[in-house]
Formats: C-alpha cells, structure tokens, sequence
C-alpha cells in the first residue's frame, strides 16, 4: 500500500513546482497520472526469502495520456520518489531518440531543478554504440603501445584489410580518444560515422575481454555502465529494455526484480519485441566463419589443455558444413526460390511455420549441431576466460579470445535461427514464421529468417512476471476505444491484475478543431482515381494567401509523388516533400517561410505521422489522403494472418482496423498540439462513410466539430 510519507513526498514535490514557476498549472489529468503510477508501484511484491512472489500484473498499469496531459512529469516525479522509497531503480525507455534525449537533456533537468526531488540520471546505450580501446589501438600503429595487441590491420576476422582512408579516421578517432577529447561514445563523435567502419572498432559481448582487457580502465561501455549503477534514473531505449531480458535481465540494466520501468511510446512495444526474439543468418556467411573454427580452437587449446573439446567443436561446426551445403542442394530445387528478372530475391515463405516433411530431418540435425556448437564454444570461452586469469598480458591468448568471441556471437546466432525452425508451436499457439530468401549476391547464397508472430509469451515471461513495477504509457494506446489490442500483443492479458486508464485531454476539441470529410467519389482502391481527385480538391483545401502551415500526410509514397506532380504550379511551389531534403532542413525551411509571412505545405508519409511536432501556427491544416491501412504483405504478417482466418476470424477487422485506429488517431493527433491550437482534419477517404468499419474509426478521433 502506499505510505503516507509516499504520499506527501509525491504532494509536496508537485507543489514546489508550482510555487517556483507561477506559470505552472497543476493539471486534473496529470494529478490523477500521479496518483495512478504511486498506487500501482505501491502494490509492487519483495522477495519472500529467497523466492521472488508469483506477479499477476497487480503493479503494473496502462495509461493513455493525449498530448498536453504532461506524461513525462507525471512518472518521472511519481516513479522517482516510489522508486527511491522502495530502493529500486527506475528504468525508462521509449521508442525513437529524440524522446531520449527530451528526457535527459531537458525533463529530467526540468524535474531535479524545480521539484526538489534529488534524483541522478543517465542514458543508457547497447555496448555496439561505444568504441573499444583495445581494438582501435590495435590498428593504429601509432596507438599500438597502449594495447599488448600488435598492430594488426586485418583486425582478426575481417573481411578485407581497411583502406587508407579508413586507417586516417581509425587514426583520428585513436588521437580524439588518447588525448580525452572524444568520450568514445558514436553519437558524439564530429562526423558519421560509416557503419562497416564502426564495426571494426566497436565489439560485443562474446569479443569483448572484460576484466582481462588492458584497456578496461579507460573502457567507453564499461565506464558507461558503471554510471548505471549510481543513478536514480536510467533513460533507455526499448531494444535495449528487450535485449537485456532476452539474456535473462540485469546484464546491460538493471535486473527487472529491482526496475520500476517506465515504458513511454508504449504502442511500439509489442512490434519491437518481436524483431527482438526474431532471428536470422546468411548460409554463404555460415559456411566462411564455420570454416574458420578449426583453427581457432586449436589455438585455444593450446592455451587451455582442453583437447577433447576442441576436437567436439570441431565434429559440430563440420556436421553443421555438411547440413547446411546439404539444404543448398536441396533448396536448388526449390521452385518457389527460382529467381526472375522482376524478382532477383525471391522468398519462401513455410506455409504456416509448419516444414515440409523432406525437410524436417536436415532442420533437426541442423539445431543439434548448431546447439551442440554453441555450447562447446561458449565451454572454450570460458576455459579461456580462466586461463587468462594466470597469463595476463599474453597478446597471443588475448588475440584468440577476440577470435573465439567472434565465433561464439555467430554461434549462438545459428542457434537462434535453427531453434526457431525446429520448432513447431501447439496447435492452439500463434505459429513461428518461416522464410527462405534466394540471395542476389553470391551464388548459392540463402538468407535463413524465423519470427514469432506474436510476442506475447515472450514478454509475459521475460518481463511482466518478473519486473518490480511497470507503467506503460503514450498519447494513443487504445485502439477503437479500448486497450484489448495492446493487452492482447503485449501479453498483459494474461496478468489479470493490470489496471488501464485512459487520461482526458485537456484540449476543448469542439471549439479548437473541425473536421471536414469531402465527398470523394473515388475510393483509395482504384489508385489512379483516388490520386486523381486528390490533386483536384488540394488546390481548393490549401489556402496560399495566409501565413500558416498545412501538413498532408500520405501512406503511399508514390501516391505523395504523382499527387505532388500533379498540382498546379503555385502549390508546388509551396511543397516541402518528406525525402527529398533532410527532415531537419525541411522544418527549418517550413517555419522561415511562416516566419517571411508566406504559406508553407508539408507533404509526409507515415514516419511524419507521429512526433512531429508543429504548434501554433506551423499547422493549422492537417489532410491525410487515405486511411493508414497496413495490409501484412510481410512474412511475419501473413503468417499471422492465415493463422487467424484458419481459427475462424477475420484478419482485417481484427487486425488490420484496430491498427489503423492507432494510426489515424496519431496522425489526426499533429493539429491539436497545445490549448491554443486550432484548424481544420480533412480526410479524404469515402470508406470512412461508406464502410461500417468507417463509423467505429471515426468514433475514435478527437471530438471536433463536424462540417
């Protein structure tokens, strides 16, 4: 239950706000936001001796707050002070960057500053975003003495010796960090850095040397990760929530037993989760590293005496060559992978995640030996570790645990990916997707991929049974009026104890907004007619003559092209095209013309449908051309839906809809940004009045005025 001295730390904290900014407005919605996070965290279970309490949800809830309710305030100032009473630590995490970095670099601060409330933060990132010292000096010759390892350009492993203008910026980055003018973090460094550059300078879990690194003290991530573990307040992103579950919790952040997570842009939740326990692996890119075991191993056992192990290893990796050239051969056949000239990748989606009876044999002896190969490498690994532990300093040995962590990361990938398609789900359970894409490079070559459609029973598990406390929270988490579709993806509706709560808005809709529907004749499933009338009704709906900002939002982008095309000279002369300029500078651009006291027209796609941010009048006119319907065209999404239409229901209707509802309320959503906001949603979509799905999407929006 909630304490009393819970209670007036959460009271008097939100009234220092207000008593030291006179501006401040305590708001109905953010006071019950507050109220709802405290009692919930409230009811978070300890430890029973040494046994942690079976959790049915009873402290976690779900709250949608429109925008102008105040969230990030909310359950930064609740979640604070009940994490800092019950000795946890808060977790937050959100879905895209620039919710991060509002947090670290501008809530947090705003919430310390004016509330009283003493609470450290930091902002955690994977390990892939930071540089590793011992790597970089190992190839910049000019470094070298500040790693045991000798100057190696081939870096172990790599593909091909860096060229010289990659070894310059090797060199600078080495110089930037030598000296501390660079941290080692990738976001700060001056310019982008290119992906395959980064990957020779970075590392991961299996390379990394740990406590045996000579570089350790001066460790970018390692530095990082110990700031973690004083602070109040971790910022996160949610692949990084998921990941750090996924390797049982606690690895990157904190455990989940000691986390009150705070999980903001809730609505991406279910999607990210799913790519997280997906898995995939090239069979060309198999075979070259798999041919490579034999002599790193022999060179670990050289340091651990573990002959017979090395010799198990090496048996595995073989059996795993000669299945997967056996699969070649096998999917040579295979008409569905014949390629053609329209479709140089072609895909084989396994109907229904259930494999064909030819090749059940070869998939079950795959996850044996890629299992069995796994392991022996991970039991390598850890010989290793302990070998290190007597020969510090030995570059050669060091060299070979890099090598053998290289392996060990692909490894358990293979794992990942065989596991997934031995797998075969209960007759009941959502299915795993399967598919096989015929690579256009290199000859031969099979793209191997497998996903749950569902990540339900993977987040029940790994997350909502084991956290301290969760909310999860965003502008638009219902979808046709209630929160069934999120329980549903993100298996909370299996805890029967989570509480749901939909915040009101404190905009007056009906007086600040109106929504117009026009009377299209066209509908958006003949393509050419539906573009057509929308370059006749833009010209009449854009108004040219005053200063104000119109966003069109279109789900096609080359629909937003023809449309764009289209227009009259004097429209296009206004256009600010999603694509054709970087976002920044289109924005830029889009208020200096408001600011010249010239109209300004913003064409978007989906991307431009949420955290865009234009108050006032940078928006006073939102038109979206046709309903966000994602239609699963994508292996994942048409195996989810043939397993719902086999089980009797409706995949558009229970799927497809209630997605657009998310969606349409999210993109109707960019007018309205602030109590002093107004204009105009125009749709132009006559499904909205002639479908009877039409009726449930529209009740779902804001309530504006109708005209």
């Amino acid at each position: 239950m909630l304490t009393d001295a819970e209670k007036d730390a959460i009271r008097d904290h939100y009234r220092a706000i207000s008593d030291r900014l006179p501006g401040f407005r305590p708001r109905a919605s953010q006071r019950r936001m507050l109220a709802e996070i405290a009692n919930a965290l409230s009811r978070a279970q300890e430890k029973d001796g040494d046994d942690w309490p079976e959790r049915e949800g009873e402290s976690i809830t779900v709250i949608e707050g429109p925008t102008g309710v105040g969230k990030s305030l909310a359950y930064l100032l609740a979640g604070g002070v009940m994490a800092r009473a019950r000795g946890k630590k808060l977790v937050v995490t959100s879905a895209t960057v620039a919710l991060q970095e509002q947090l670290v670099n501008r809530d947090l601060p705003f919430v310390v500053e004016n509330s009283g409330l003493p609470l450290t933060f930091a902002l955690a990132k994977g390990r892939g975003r930071y540089l590793c010292p011992y790597r970089l000096y190992g190839l910049t010759a000019q470094h070298a003495q500040q790693s045991l390892l000798q100057p190696d350009p081939m870096m172990a492993l790599w593909d091909h010796k860096p060229e010289q203008a990659e070894l310059d910026a090797l060199s600078a980055m080495a110089d930037a960090f030598h000296y501390r003018k660079w941290n080692g973090d990738r976001d700060s460094w001056e310019t982008v850095v290119e992906d395959g550059l980064w990957a020779r300078v970075t590392n991961d879990r299996h390379g990394c040397l740990k406590t045996a690194c000579p570089n350790r003290v001066e460790c970018p991530f390692y530095l990082a990760r110990d700031t973690l573990e004083n602070v109040d307040v971790v910022v996160a992103n949610h692949d990084l929530m998921l990941a750090d579950v996924s390797m049982g919790g606690g690895v990157i952040l904190p455990s989940p037993e000691e986390s009150f997570y705070c999980i903001d842009e809730a609505h991406h939740l279910a999607k990210k989760a799913i790519n997280q326990f997906a898995a995939e692996h090239s069979l060309g890119q198999a075979l070259g590293w798999l041919d490579k075991v034999g002599a790193v191993v022999v060179h670990a056992e050289a340091h651990t005496g573990k002959a017979e192990l090395a010799s198990s290893a090496i048996d595995s990796a073989a059996a795993c060559v000669e299945t997967l050239t056996e699969w070649q051969w096998l999917l040579g056949s295979e008409e569905a992978l014949a390629a053609s000239s329209d479709n140089l990748e072609p895909s084989w989606l396994i109907e229904d995640g259930i494999l064909p009876e030819r090749l059940k044999a070869s998939t079950a002896n795959m996850a044996i030996s890629a299992r069995a190969l796994s392991k022996q490498l991970d039991d390598m690994g850890n010989a290793l570790s302990e070998a290190r532990k007597d020969k510090s300093g030995d570059g050669d040995l060091d060299k070979t645990a890099t090598e053998l962590g290289f392996l060990i990361g692909r490894a358990e990938q293979l794992m990942a990916v065989w596991d997934l398609f031995d797998t075969e789900t209960p007759e009941n359970a959502p299915p795993i997707a399967k598919w096989i894409t015929r690579r256009a490079e290199g000859k031969g070559d099979y793209l191997f991929s497998a996903s749950p459609v569902s990540a339900a029973a993977n987040l029940a598990a790994t997350l909502w049974r084991r956290a301290a406390g969760a909310i999860l929270t965003s502008a638009t988490l219902r979808s046709l009026g209630d929160f069934e579709l999120l329980l549903s993806q993100t298996g909370l509706k299996w805890l029967p104890k989570v509480s749901c709560m939909a915040l009101e808005s404190p905009f007056n809709f009906d007086e600040q907004g109106e929504l117009y529907l026009p009377p299209l004749l066209a509908s958006p499933k003949d393509p050419g007619g539906h573009t057509r009338e929308i370059v006749e009704w833009l010209p009449k709906l854009i108004d040219l003559k005053e200063a104000v900002g119109t966003l069109v939002l279109f789900s096609s982008r080359k629909q937003m092209q023809d449309v764009a095309a289209g227009l009259p000279a004097d429209v296009r002369d206004r256009l600010l095209i999603q694509g054709d300029i970087p976002k920044r500078t289109l924005l830029d651009t889009h208020h200096q013309r408001l600011k010249d006291q010239e109209a300004s027209v913003i064409f978007g796609l989906d991307s431009f449908s949420e955290g865009l941010d234009l108050p006032g009048e940078s928006c006073v006119h939102v038109i979206i051309a046709k309903l966000p319907f994602a239609m699963p065209d994508d292996p994942v999404g048409k195996t989810l839906s043939r397993w719902i239409e086999k089980r009797g229901g409706n995949p558009f209707i229970e799927l497809t809809v209630p997605e657009a509802s998310i969606k349409l309320v999210q993109a109707v959503g960019r007018l309205i940004r602030t109590e002093r906001d107004y204009g105009r949603v125009t749709i132009l979509d006559n499904r909205l009045t002639r479908q009877s799905y039409g009726k449930k999407l529209l009740a779902s929006l804001p309530p504006f005025k109708r005209i």
